[in-house]
């Protein structure tokens, strides 16, 4: 009996290792909360996942509204929105970490994962980002870039600086995903 269960076990690890992380979530970042390391793979894969380049003082900043409503109204339903806040564009995200955290709890009521402030542009690009880009065909050209991927980790979309996380397009692909599951 002992060799059945040693068996069953070891069948099971390897059907959930056979399941490879997508390359576009396989990366390590650090939240901006508690600056812990995470995994986007291990905390993430499973979800339909919106990736943002953040800022504060930027003309769409009132997008934080936005992500969060998105967040709120769909997290239960497997949909989470990253926020990566970026100097990249305008020097428009200048506090440290720790301001920016305080900045988007107490004006918008962010709740979404926040993580460390990352380079977005192209000549500069973190290698997640990098890998986003690659993926999409096109770099965030300035802050609140959005990027939809899917349960699997596939991209799905891309979505400019002006097109509001509440519009229609973001919306309806955001539905369609989430009800793949």
């Amino acid at each position: 009996m002992k060799k059945i269960f040693v068996f069953i076990f070891l069948l099971i690890n390897a059907e959930a290792s056979a399941k490879e992380c997508s390359p576009l979530l396989d990366f390590d970042v650090r939240s901006l909360n508690d600056k812990t390391v995470v995994n986007l793979c291990e905390a993430y894969q499973g979800k339909v996942i919106l990736v943002v380049n953040t800022a504060s003082k930027c003309a769409y900043t009132d997008q934080y509204d936005s992500l969060e409503k998105l967040y709120e109204k769909y997290r239960d339903d497997g949909f989470v929105v990253l926020g990566f806040p970026s100097n990249d564009f305008g020097q428009q995200e200048p506090g440290n970490e720790y301001q920016i955290k305080n900045f988007c709890r107490m004006t918008y009521g962010v709740r979404f994962p926040m993580f460390e402030k990352t380079r977005v542009s192209e000549r500069h690009a973190s290698p997640f980002y990098t890998e986003l880009a690659r993926t999409a065909g096109t770099y965030p050209k300035w802050n609140f870039h959005k990027y939809l991927i899917d349960r699997n980790g596939q991209l799905v979309a891309d979505y400019m600086s002006a097109i509001d996380p509440l519009d229609e397009p973001v919306i309806g692909e955001i539905k369609k995903q989430i009800k793949k599951f």
